[in-house]
């Protein structure tokens, strides 16, 4: 007796019922299909500058490991998704690749805040993802089993920074930051950090993530005292608080702004004014910096997108090598194989070294410091991989 239901129906609810058990095991993709890797990133809206990097830094990887014969033999194919800067818009995008199986294997979004919208989803349907565009601490400390930090954590970024201003005598900070989960994160972690270094902070500033006119902003920092000037933030605030500070004629000893002023674009948008402001980055297309795989990714890049490349780009070129190495030690496409592997992993990439704790968070890699001097970015901290000194005004 078949109540109604055809036989025919139910052969097709079993076999889809048994597919999505498979799926949510973490089985295998066929072995004569490519593997399907997705993500999303913000080719448009407020991330678009930082995405763009990335988005090239995938397609080299896509193109170099296909041209060695894909990963275990299996063709690689990278799907990338507008989430125009919008978490609500990753959530949906995260939930075709996993829940509906449109994807084999994820990696992370651009932003910690996007990041942090999706980890749920990724952990819920247990896609194992790296993440290369989040670094706030908090998303860590979830309980997530399916999220693998690439770069340093957020709160870590201004540690270096600080150590340039004590060892130039700059005793007096302003802190400034946007209201995104980075931002905050690393603003609040840097100030538990200042006595470590000698240094007192004058004034603490929470803005609106997006807002231009940061003039008032500037003015209490400067009418606190402060000799120099933090500003976390993302692209635009670190290009809004140089304007800023400009128009109100306010030249501190040392402006330091998360994220900007580590890509070319600062450079190109603010011209002269880009000189002397401080960030921190994981890796730099410098000539003098001589890691393992550097001058070859420089110059592929280079050939392929006709400009070099930056830390962003890095950051997703070595959650590429990651997973690529990841697969190969778990002998296969498993994912919760894949998620013990990355557990346990430590190995050497393009920005350094890969190892993360029980949690998944970042433990083995430090970030650099760079300052822009004469139309260029110098690695000024530390010391040993510095390409030039420090400048600091009075």
């Amino acid at each position: 007796m078949d109540n109604g239901f055809p036989a025919r129906r139910r052969t097709l609810v079993a076999l889809c019922a048994a597919v999505l058990a498979m799926a949510q095991a973490g089985a295998a993709p066929p072995a004569s299909s490519a593997l399907r890797i997705g993500l999303s990133l913000g080719l448009t809206g407020t991330y678009a500058a930082d995405s763009e990097m990335m988005e090239q830094a995938y397609r080299l990887w896509e193109q170099q490991v296909n041209e060695r014969g894909g990963i275990l033999g299996r063709r690689v194919e990278v799907t990338i998704r507008d989430d125009r800067s919008d978490a609500d818009a990753a959530r949906a995008i995260y939930e075709d690749y996993t829940l509906r199986g449109q994807a084999d294997l994820v990696m992370g979004p651009f932003s910690s805040g996007i990041t942090a919208a999706v980890a749920p989803i990724i952990d819920r349907h247990g896609y194992p993802m790296l993440a290369p565009g989040g670094a706030a601490e908090s998303m860590w400390q979830k309980g997530y089993r399916n999220l693998f930090g690439i770069i340093p954590p957020a709160g870590r970024h201004a540690i270096g920074f600080l150590a340039v201003l004590a060892d130039g005598g700059i005793d007096t900070l302003a802190i400034v930051h946007a209201d995104d989960p980075f931002s905050t994160v690393l603003a609040e972690e840097t100030r538990k950090w200042l006595s470590e270094y000698g240094i007192r902070l004058t004034s603490f500033e929470k803005i609106a993530k997006g807002r231009s006119d940061l003039d008032a902003a500037a003015q209490a920092a400067r009418q606190s005292g402060a000799q120099a000037l933090l500003m976390a933030g993302h692209f635009e605030e670190s290009v809004n608080m140089r304007r800023a500070l400009k128009r109100i004629g306010w030249t501190p000893a040392a402006y330091y702004a998360s994220v900007g002023p580590g890509l070319d674009k600062y450079g190109s948008v603010l011209a002269d004014d880009a000189d002397g402001s401080f960030a921190t980055t994981t890796w730099e297309p410098h000539e003098k910096l001589k890691l393992p795989g550097a001058a070859e990714f420089r110059r592929e890049f280079l050939q392929r997108w006709g400009k070099p490349p930056n830390f962003l780009a890095a950051h997703a070129y070595s959650a590429c090598q990651v997973l690529e190495r990841a697969l190969i030690v778990a002998g296969g496409f498993d994912r919760g194989k894949l998620r013990d592997t990355l557990y346990r992993l430590d190995m050497n990439v393009l920005i350094g070294r890969y190892a993360v704790d029980r949690t998944g968070l970042q433990t083995k890699r430090f970030p650099l410091v760079v300052q822009w001097q004469k139309g260029r970015r110098e690695i000024v901290w530390p010391a040993e991989m510095a390409t030039a000194p420090a400048r600091l005004g009075r």
